[in-house]
């Protein structure tokens, strides 16, 4: 199935999905107790999504202090970023899905299972565009001169 359909389907099932709960939701517990947990959801997301943000950066700085490339803490990142958004859209399907993100092993499962199913392939070998196998090292040879503004 083509991306855009399925991107189409997702943005009209979402909202429709989050409004169906929270009539739901604001039958059985009222409108007010509905906003303050949509609102108290968000909050407490925002919370735990900056504290883990600050523990992935410094996991990214120790793996760049050893010479290590990041890469699963930076798409953990990713991951933080789009549990955040998430989290703070209004709704308890968005909630479920930001706060499941913030569980490191459903996040990294959800990582591995996305590079899994894309296009995606190769591995890193430090020099820029290679796939697979290492390519020797080569140097660039090269003029610059500094223009004034």
């Amino acid at each position: 199935m083509p991306v855009v359909p399925v991107l189409f389907l997702v943005f009209l099932a979402v909202p429709l999905a989050e409004i169906y709960l929270l009539i739901q939701l604001g039958g059985v517990i009222g409108a007010g107790w509905t906003i303050a947990l949509v609102v108290g959801t968000a909050l407490l997301g925002a919370f735990l999504v900056r504290t883990q943000g600050v523990s992935t950066i410094r996991r990214v700085q120790q793996n760049m202090e050893r010479g290590q490339l990041p890469a699963m803490e930076l798409l953990e990142g990713l991951a933080l970023l789009v549990a955040g958004a998430l989290l703070l859209t209004p709704g308890f399907f968005t909630d479920t899905v930001g706060f499941l993100l913030l569980t490191p092993p459903l996040r990294r499962a959800a990582i591995r299972f996305g590079l899994a199913h894309s296009h995606v392939s190769g591995t890193y070998t430090g020099n820029a565009g290679t796939t697979g196998a290492a390519r020797p090292q080569q140097t660039l040879d090269g003029e610059y001169r500094e223009l004034d503004d």
